[in-house]
């Protein structure tokens, strides 16, 4: 999806439209409504998968199985806590 800036907003919002082409995004700039330049992604080499996931979870993007998010900690204290709710569910 590309998204679209004049230019007296491009140049207020430079570090947002940044941000947004790092995450892959396309931006187009227009001037008195025709659109005149392109912000998009550098195309880099093909990366093998699990190089292109781990940098997802350095950046914090996505989180692998079995690990809990900065900040966030387990709801439940004792393990099987779905297997006991779900056994009261009946």
């Amino acid at each position: 999806m590309a998204l679209t800036y004049s230019t007296y907003e491009a140049k207020a919002k430079l570090s947002e439209i940044l941000r947004k082409v790092r995450e892959g995004q396309h931006v187009t700039i227009t001037y008195h409504g025709e659109p005149v330049a392109e912000v998009r992604p550098v195309s880099r080499e093909a990366r093998p998968l699990a190089e292109r996931v781990r940098e997802l979870e350095q950046r914090g993007v996505v989180v692998g199985a079995g690990k809990s998010p900065k900040g966030l900690s387990p709801v439940a204290r004792r393990p099987g806590a779905l297997k006991r709710f779900l056994e009261e569910r009946d």
